[in-house]
């Protein structure tokens, strides 16, 4: 129903997984993988954490046959692998254009309310953390850039502990790369279930802020929310 996609780019791999093992448990039924798989080989992995995870479903196995896996043994390609063919390679050039991103943070959630909106340019290509790191500086009183805390929370796209920040947009280093916890002072709070979800347009992002790449023209949108 989604192109492929199970649940998001991040849980691809243990959903891959997942469905690999249940001939173990199920009686066998067909499924049509090569979607699925489409998914995978149409994105580029960058988080070591993300890679671990997609790589076991790539050659056919799990987590569950992991430890037992002899790989000078496995001289075969996978026949997950067969169904796909890889994507073909792309060049970059050395010079990329730049292009403009709208950038708004909203809180219509606690405290006083806010809703601000700036235009940036960036260079093509580059990553949705270099838009946030541009706004701040060119409106340092409304997007200042980060600072790095303590306790990261085990995925970008959901909120952990942190204590309160100063004006601006903090981010925390965690195993699936940077997450935004604070924007504009106000912090993601685990207490009252809340965080900062970004968007493309009216679609949540399905990416961190560290390896999304808006488009030209792309309305991106920083709405404190509950989960």
């Amino acid at each position: 129903e989604r192109d492929g996609m199970i649940g998001n780019i991040y849980s691809m791999g243990l959903a891959l997984q997942a469905l690999g093992a249940t001939g173990r448990f199920y009686a066998p039924r067909e499924w049509d993988c090569a979607q699925a798989f489409s998914v995978v080989y149409s994105h580029e992995y960058r988080q070591p954490m993300a890679i671990a995870q997609v790589l076991p479903a790539l050659v056919g196995t799990s987590y569950l046959e992991a430890a037992g896996l002899d790989c000078a043994a496995s001289a075969g390609t996978s026949p997950s692998l067969e169904l796909c063919p890889s994507p073909e390679p792309t060049t970059t050039g050395v010079h990329r254009a730049p292009i403009t991103v709208h950038y708004s943070i909203v809180n219509k959630l606690q405290g006083r309310h806010f809703n601000y909106t700036t235009s940036v340019q960036v260079p093509g290509g580059s990553p949705l953390l270099e838009v946030l790191q541009v706004a701040a500086a060119e409106k340092p009183d409304i997007f200042r850039g980060p600072v790095a805390w303590r306790s990261p929370p085990p995925h970008p796209t959901l909120p952990g502990r942190y204590p309160g920040s100063p004006r601006g947009f903090d981010t925390d280093q965690t195993s699936w790369g940077p997450m935004v916890i604070s924007i504009h002072g106000l912090a993601a709070n685990p207490d009252d279930r809340t965080y900062w979800q970004f968007f493309g347009g009216k679609d949540a992002l399905q990416e961190g802020v560290g390896t999304y790449e808006p488009r030209d023209g792309e309305h991106i949108w920083a709405v404190f929310s509950t989960y």
